[in-house]
Order: C-alpha cells, then sequence, then structure tokens
C-alpha cells in the first residue's frame, strides 16, 4: 500500500467510525489555501469536531497520532477559524486525533477527543 493510498485508507475508517459513534459528517478534505482539514463534523449541536487523521503501517516510531506536531496543531486552528467564518458558524469547536495503524499483522482505531486546544 503506498503513503496515499494508506492515508485514503485511514480517513475512510475513521469517517466510518464518526458516522457508528453517531457523528455526522460535514465535510472532508476541507481546504483554506494549500491547507486541509481531514474531516468536519458534529454530534451534539453547537458543537463542530474537526479530526485530523494519522495512518502508518508501524507504530516503531511511535503512535500514529504521537505525528501531529504543534506547527501543524496551529495550522489545522488557523484553517478551522476559516471554516468558522465562511459559514458564520456560532459554535464551539473540538479538535480530536483519530490514529489508524495497518499493517499485515494489526489493525488498530484510536479516536483522542479534545486532543490539543487553541493556543
Amino acid at each position: 500500500m503506498t503513503p496515499k493510498e494508506l492515508g485514503e485508507y485511514g480517513e475512510e475508517r475513521a469517517a466510518l467510525h464518526l458516522i457508528k459513534e453517531g457523528y455526522k459528517i460535514l465535510h472532508r478534505n476541507w481546504f483554506f489555501g494549500k491547507n486541509e482539514i481531514d474531516i468536519i463534523c458534529q454530534k451534539e449541536k453547537g458543537v463542530l469536531v474537526i479530526v485530523e487523521v494519522k495512518a502508518r503501517n508501524s507504530d516503531f516510531f511511535g503512535d500514529p497520532q504521537s505525528f501531529v506536531s504543534t506547527g501543524k496543531q496551529k495550522t489545522i486552528v488557523a484553517v478551522a477559524n476559516e471554516y468558522v467564518l465562511e459559514y458564520d458558524l456560532d459554535v464551539e469547536v473540538r479538535f480530536d486525533i483519530i490514529g489508524v495503524l495497518k499493517n499485515n499483522k494489526e489493525e488498530r482505531l484510536e479516536h483522542f477527543e479534545d486532543a490539543f486546544y487553541f493556543f
């Protein structure tokens, strides 16, 4: 599986997980400029959930979710702000990470709610 295929697989698994857990997917792969939010969804009224998906084929260098750097978090927050402004939303925003590990021996999905906050 190529890195691109693994990423697409991870995002699809994450979306299916969210739907199963009662979330409504509002957008997938929403861009502002060159920056992207993987999944934008909502479960409860008044709370917008921004999800960063990290898929890896090995946890040798750490869990998938550990690859969301502080810089990446700041970018996600900035893009989420643009989304809220563009759609004129009056909501709380929560930032989640879904880590997907997939290889020949193992497949694992972990959902971390409130994974990081505004700066």
